[in-house]
């Protein structure tokens, strides 16, 4: 198998939601197809630009914002950065101008409805999400080039071979579990530790620090901001937030100003078993009606999954006494060498793997990475990404309406919780005796995705999505 270098950083990335294959991935695709028209082309020449989207780009594409996506990055809007809320006074000034200014250079005709089709019967062959991209120039020539969203915000141009930062020379690769645990075995280092280390070989230890820290304060942030928010949720599904009521509900009047005492009053709750699940599914809400509402989240592998990895950090923050940056820092790059594993070995994409591939990798991240931040041995945390697979395996995905919201935000909340019951039987449990492995696992959710039926990937043609009145099935 070839080596691919993944960074934390390709496995964490900060966004804009409400789906990470569907919506960041897009508009990355739309970023980089204009690089690549400015390497061969003058852009003022430019006089039209189409988009073509496919399969389950074309089904789910609507409720998932690609058209969105795709005319901020021909924009060349920078998810990371753009304001959310500037996102309805751009996209309604492109569709009531009919003129889209490519890079923020070049000012094109452009009409939404008309120049990005939705092929809702047609699908490539290499992956279900992908898109062309059509230019001409004014002396006719035309440049067209396809690209496919595979996952996790990460894109591939169609000819382009993997292996992401395959340039980078790390000095563990890692393509399997049992590789990890080699160079654990060999070096005597935590998961942790081998994933700083391969980190270094891109940049300065302090920048991979503060990167890792940027990301959990973009976590808690929308975690804070989504427990803080009301009203429905935008698509027509009329789906209620719920993180809000249930957060000042839990709180029970106890004052706060911000984030930190917010957190101490949570605290001065008590640890009741109950109170906590009550907490761990409210952070998890949180983060997932903010995604669903075009909010700033971390792909944690993915967006639609995003609110799994958040949740158990904070719980392990919280009620388990993990407020420091060192052991933040642990749990992200130990989460994030486990979702690389997986991506490597079967897919992070719903589209090709169903939500397995979603919420059951973020729940397998969360797993490992909160066992050995609790202290657990690298062979347990293993064995708790394993066990929180294990019981994932098989999940579809059906999005009604092909929104990121039923049954998307209530099963974070559920994939966060697995993740703590199979931390916590990993812990309690001798990986010796284990008759199943991490990789066994991972090639189990491949075949299994290999073999789900397609209306079941993210397409809203099987499972819940048919269960809907036929007035919603077009929001």
């Amino acid at each position: 198998m070839p080596h691919e270098s993944i960074s934390v950083f390709d496995m964490f990335k900060i966004g804009i939601g409400p789906s990470s294959s569907h919506t960041l991935g897009p508009w990355r695709a739309a970023q980089r197809f204009i690089a690549s028209l400015q390497q061969q082309q003058d852009l003022s020449q430019l006089t039209y630009v189409s988009v073509l989207l496919y399969g389950s780009l074309a089904k789910t594409g609507k409720g998932h914002g690609t058209d969105i996506a795709i005319q901020l990055g021909l924009a060349g809007e920078d998810p990371v950065t753009f304001d959310v809320g500037a996102i309805v006074p751009a996209i309604e000034s492109i569709s009531r101008d009919k003129k889209l200014i490519i890079n923020g250079q070049k000012a094109i005709d452009f009409d939404p409805d008309i120049d990005i089709s939705f092929l809702y019967t047609e699908s490539l062959p290499f992956h279900p999400n992908a898109m062309t991209f059509m230019a001409t120039f004014h002396d006719g020539q035309q440049l067209a080039e396809t690209w496919y969203s595979i996952g996790g915000g990460f894109v591939r141009r169609e000819g382009e071979e993997p292996g992401g930062n395959a340039s980078v020379q790390l000095p563990f690769p890692i393509n399997t579990a049992d590789e990890l645990l080699h160079w654990c075995r060999k070096t005597g280092m935590s998961i942790h530790e081998v994933v700083m280390e391969n980190e270094s070989a891109w940049r300065p230890e302090k920048d991979t620090r503060k990167g890792v820290l940027d990301i959990w304060r973009v976590m808690r942030e929308c975690i804070y901001r989504g427990c803080h928010s009301e009203g429905m949720l935008p698509g027509g599904l009329n789906v209620k937030r719920r993180a809000s009521a249930l957060s000042k509900k839990l709180i029970g009047g106890r004052p706060y100003e911000n984030f930190d005492t917010w957190v101490a009053a949570i605290r001065a709750g008590g640890h009741d078993f109950k109170y906590i699940l009550d907490w761990v599914s409210c952070f998890a809400l949180a983060v997932n009606e903010e995604n669903a509402s075009f909010g700033r989240v971390v792909t944690a592998p993915t967006n639609g999954a995003a609110g799994v990895i958040p949740a158990v950090l904070l719980y392990y923050v919280i009620f388990c006494d993990g407020l420091d940056e060192e052991k933040i820092l642990q749990f992200v790059l130990t989460a994030s060498e486990i979702g690389s594993i997986f991506k490597k070995g079967a897919t992070i994409s719903a589209a090709m793997g169903g939500c397995q591939a979603e919420i059951g990798v973020s729940s397998a991240m969360a797993a490992a990475a909160l066992t050995e931040s609790v202290g657990g041995s690298q062979r347990q945390a293993m064995m708790a990404a394993e066990i929180a697979m294990e019981h994932h395996l098989g999940l579809t995905c059906d999005p009604i309406g092909g929104l990121v919201q039923i049954p998307c935000i209530e099963r974070n909340t559920m994939g966060a919780i697995k993740a703590i019951t199979a931390s916590q039987l990993a812990l309690q449990s001798t990986p010796d005796f284990a008759k199943v492995s991490l990789d066994a696992v991972i090639s189990t959710m491949w075949s299994t995705a290999q073999d789900m039926n397609s209306k079941y990937k993210e397409t809203s043609d099987g499972g819940l999505a048919m269960q809907i009145p036929l007035g919603l099935k077009e929001c």
